[in-house]
């Protein structure tokens, strides 16, 4: 995500800082738009969008029985007395 940040971050400051701006505009958005349109890139999509679809309730049950999981460490942890809350806290030492 964040490779595709830069390269649309210099895609619009190369646009905005050339001198025949607007059509170098208009030609890279007819770039985008070609290459969007091509077949190969459209089943590509659809793939990701599938792999997505498919993943999407596996990861939302781990993260649920992850969220449990901390839950119930937190809890044990104030039952028996664990300290986690003051080792969490900004300039909480460790006894040193």
């Amino acid at each position: 995500m964040r490779k595709l940040t830069l390269l649309v971050g210099i895609g619009i400051g190369y646009v905005l800082g050339t001198r025949a701006g607007t059509q170098r505009y208009e030609q890279l958005k007819a770039q985008a738009q070609r290459a969007w349109q091509n077949p190969t890139v459209q089943e590509k999509a659809a793939q990701a969008q599938d792999a997505v679809r498919e993943a999407a309730p596996k990861v939302g049950e781990k993260a649920g029985e992850v969220a449990q999981a901390v839950a119930a460490k937190v809890r044990s942890d104030d039952e028996s007395g664990g300290s986690h809350a003051a080792s969490s806290q900004p300039g909480a030492s460790s006894g040193a």
